[in-house]
């Protein structure tokens, strides 16, 4: 359960805004969202960790600035009909961007419990890869689910801010069980031939 903590962690202020925007208002959602992300970004900054380990906390601090001055300045715009789509879709174009310039997001919060020797190995990067595409993919189809819904339902608040916690539980879960698997198969790799007769 701690493993799992640890990667959401940074989801913090996604989560934050998901549950608070479809109970409270895209307001107080992007506002609390926004002050939630520099704090987290600020915390981890003063303790030691770079730009490069905090890119979902500095991506979640330029989306919810943009949406806090829309939601306020434009309570009632188009937009807020949208916001769940959007947010899903904006941390889709983040990870898949990572990716697509061969930095996986997840590789700066793996290095903060991975020791720095294995940062270069190919081991450590393919890992990270085939769990950012985990998480891209979650947000993609987590973006086109309640994309759908949105438009399909009016007011499907609720739903969507179901359908937006789902896609931050599953790839997480997905994060921890590949993490036990690939260590308990570096456990096997390392036992001595016949260490198991």
């Amino acid at each position: 359960m701690g493993a799992m903590v640890g990667s959401l962690r940074g989801f913090i202020p996604w989560i934050a805004f998901a549950v608070l925007s479809g109970t409270s208002g895209w307001q107080i959602g992007a506002l609390t969202a926004g002050a939630l992300s520099v704090v987290l970004l600020v915390r981890n900054i003063r303790t030691g960790h770079g730009l490069d380990e905090n890119v979902i906390e500095l991506s979640a601090t330029v989306f919810f600035a943009v949406i806090a001055v829309v939601a306020c300045l434009e309570p009632h715009s188009a937009l807020r009909e949208a916001i769940g789509a959007l947010s899903s879709g904006w941390l889709a174009l983040t990870a898949w961007g990572s990716l697509a310039i061969s930095r996986p997001f997840t590789m700066g919060i793996a290095r903060r419990s991975v020791p720095q020797a294995f940062w270069g190995t190919p081991q450590f990067r393919r890992a990270n890869v085939v769990i950012t595409t985990a998480w891209a993919a979650s947000f993609t189809v987590t973006a086109a689910a309640t994309g759908t819904l949105d438009y399909a339902v009016s007011h499907s608040g609720t739903a969507t801010t179901l359908i937006q916690t789902a896609g931050y539980l599953v790839p997480a879960a997905f994060t921890v069980r590949y993490q036990d698997a690939r260590r308990r198969d570096a456990a096997r790799a390392a036992q001595p031939q016949g260490a198991e007769a």
